[in-house]
């Protein structure tokens, strides 16, 4: 089985290699490999059995401005990748293609309705991912041994406050990116049907929840962790308030959904602080 991994320099692409080490990995960063050019797709997927795409535009806050250059790559970029891959492509996309507005786990099947440019571009990336036959995989709140995230940014914080406000209005499942990687690889290696898959954690907590939680298991005082609300933080992007993503199409497909958010976290926390996996 050969792989190609899309976006491999990043949080998730990285550990993706981690989890792929023994198998024929073929991983492109974006130096390697601009998922725009059609032709240099072609060449890079010839012969590949699964296409793992991490590659995104990421920054939710500068899509406001630039909505083209983001839909350009989330959106047209990915439709042309689909193109070729078909039902070997595994897309990743986000929370982010809904409203929040739910008040229960959302629905792989829930219409989209996203309220920012970030998630409108990788709306129109998921429906051409479909409408191919390929699978697309959609997480939340992702923290990770490797690159910015929100959890180590909370523990970088603890070495230079001696408090942090955090926001406590905001709802989602924190996801462990290295887990995550070894649900879409099972996914692939399985006969599991084409479609939406949501990859977050099971469980939900607040950002002011997640960061007591970080600063608890990595031996900090958790009193240090403030809540405060949304409005605090006035950003360009509208941020959804509520992304708890429901797990019901992993039912027959022989991979288990993630586990709870805060096992998850417990199971990551030697690596984030800098022990070894």
């Amino acid at each position: 089985m050969r792989w190609v991994i899309l976006g491999a320099g990043g949080m998730l692409g990285r550990d993706l290699q981690s989890v792929l080490a023994d198998a024929d990995v073929v991983a492109l960063t974006r130096a390697d490999l601009d998922i725009s050019d059609l032709s240099g797709v072609r060449a890079a997927l010839d012969g590949v059995d699964v296409v793992i795409n991490a590659a995104a535009w990421t920054n939710v806050d500068a899509a406001e401005s630039s909505e083209s250059a983001a839909t350009a790559i989330n959106g047209d970029a990915v439709a042309g990748l689909a193109s070729v891959a078909g039902d070997r492509l595994v897309h990743i996309s986000t929370d982010y293609v809904f409203d929040g507005t739910a008040s229960a786990p959302i629905a792989e099947n829930t219409p989209q309705n996203p309220i920012n440019a970030y998630g409108r571009s990788k709306a129109i990336g998921e429906q051409a991912v479909l409408a191919a036959g390929g699978y697309v995989v959609r997480t939340a709140w992702l923290y990770g041994e490797h690159g910015p995230n929100f959890v180590r940014t909370m523990l970088n914080l603890a070495a230079s406050r001696d408090t942090v406000d955090v926001v406590d209005d905001q709802v989602g499942p924190p996801t462990w990116s290295y887990a995550l990687a070894r649900q879409l690889v099972a996914l692939a290696r399985s006969s599991a049907a084409p479609g939406v898959y949501h990859g977050t954690a099971a469980g939900s907590t607040t950002w002011f929840g997640l960061a007591r939680a970080a600063y608890a298991l990595a031996g900090l005082d958790p009193e240090r962790v403030r809540p405060t609300t949304s409005d605090k933080f006035v950003r360009p992007a509208k941020r959804p308030s509520y992304s708890v993503l429901g797990h019901d199409a992993w039912a027959g497909t022989g991979v288990d959904p993630l586990p709870d958010w805060h096992a998850m976290l417990t199971e990551a926390m030697p690596v984030l602080v800098g022990g070894s996996r």
